[in-house]
Formats: structure tokens, C-alpha cells, sequence
């Protein structure tokens, strides 16, 4: 199986570059991210308190979550619901954050991301895929930008979708993010040595996906 790894901070603008291989080279992309959410939206829905284990456990015991493709978009479902755009609400990314902090939690996603790696060619993104995840993947990309141009990105798009929010929030809310998924304990946002390092704070994401290309080239990879 062909495996791509691109990680990298919140905002760098992994989801949309991976979609974009995923769809040009036509294999799997899968949003592991979208799975952090869902459980944060999971605890949000159920008002549960991640940090006790008797009420963590009960969720992921019991998570009932599924990625699907519907006509060619990919959709996540919650107990049985669509709850794509749900996740994708402003205040569910701290709450992604925080449980994917938590080792049980990373330790029930990681077994369904590395048991569906297996079976397909796949892009994953997200913060830990090159180091944990699948250390072993073909083909390793670390995707970065400064905070200041990540929290534009993610203010705009966020405008967007029709939310209200504050700019200075969103930096302050990534660089919090930046903060927390760099210093977890357990398998935090990391460069892994062997990956290729792209800051795409000056660059469109034509410019990234070339690059890209050029890397997977160079790898003998598609």
C-alpha cells in the first residue's frame, strides 16, 4: 500500500492539500482530524467531562463513527447522523484538541486510522501521521505557515460559513492549539526527521501541490 503522511499546525492548510492529492491521484484521503472533532463533539453533545475515565470510556467504548464518501465527498457520521458540518464548528476545534491530547483516546482513532491505511492507498493528514501513526510511510510531508497567516485562513473561511467570530480569537485560539499539541505528552505534533518541510505561508496551494508532486516524483511515488 501506498501510504502519504502530511502533518503539520492547525490552519497550514493540510485538509484541503490532501484532499486535493487524494483526488488527483485517486486514493483515499482520510481526515483524522474530522475524527478528533467528532469525538469533541461527542463529549460537547453528551456534556461530558473528558478528563473523567469512567465518562471518556463510555464515549469511545461505545463511539459509534463512520467516514464515508457520498458522491465523492467525504462525510462523517455520528451515531449514525452526518455531522460534517457540526465538526467543523469554531468552538469543537479546542475540544478536538484537547481529547486528542488524551492517550486513550488517540489510542482508539490511531487502530482504526493505521487498520484502514492497510487495506488502501490513502493520504492522511493530521499532527502525529509521519511520527506515530505510520512511521513507515512512503512519502512524509511537514505543512506549516506562520500563526498570523493560519488564523487569516481560518478567520475568512470561518466568515464564510456564516459564524461570528473575532480575528484576534482565532489567532489567540491557534496559537493555544499550537501550544497544546506541541507539548502533549503522548505522540505531540512533531516534524518527523525523514519528512519534507513546506512553509506555505507565501504560496498558493497550486504552488503547494506542485511542489508536492515534485516530491512524490522524486520518490518514485505515482
Amino acid at each position: 500500500m501506498i501510504n502519504i503522511a502530511i502533518d503539520g499546525p492547525s490552519g497550514a492548510g493540510k485538509s484541503t492539500i490532501a484532499k486535493s492529492i487524494a483526488a488527483r491521484k485517486k486514493i483515499t484521503y482520510l481526515d483524522t482530524g474530522a475524527m478528533y472533532r467528532a469525538v469533541g463533539l461527542k463529549v460537547y453533545l453528551t456534556n461530558s467531562d473528558m478528563y473523567d475515565e469512567n465518562q471518556l470510556s463510555n464515549i469511545l467504548d461505545n463511539l459509534d463513527l463512520d467516514i464515508k464518501y457520498v458522491n465523492g465527498e467525504q462525510k462523517v457520521f455520528l451515531d449514525g447522523k452526518d455531522v460534517s458540518k457540526d465538526i467543523r464548528e469554531h468552538h469543537i476545534s479546542k475540544l478536538a484538541s484537547d481529547v486528542s491530547a488524551i492517550p486513550a483516546c488517540r489510542l482508539k482513532l490511531v487502530d482504526l486510522q493505521r487498520r484502514i491505511a492497510e487495506k488502501s492507498d490513502c493520504v492522511l493528514d493530521g499532527r502525529d501521521i509521519g511520527t506515530y501513526v505510520l512511521p513507515d510511510a512512503n512519502v512524509k510531508i511537514f505543512l506549516t505557515a506562520s500563526p498570523e497567516v493560519r488564523a487569516t485562513r481560518r478567520y475568512k473561511e470561518l466568515l464564510a460559513k456564516g459564524q461570528k467570530v473575532e480575528y484576534d480569537k482565532v489567532l489567540s485560539d491557534i496559537n493555544e492549539r499550537d501550544k497544546n499539541d506541541s507539548s502533549r505528552a503522548f505522540a505531540p505534533l512533531k516534524k518527523a526527521d525523514d519528512a519534507v518541510e513546506i512553509d506555505s505561508s507565501d504560496m498558493t496551494i497550486e504552488q503547494v501541490i506542485a511542489v508536492i508532486d515534485e516530491i512524490l516524483s522524486q520518490k518514485g511515488v505515482f
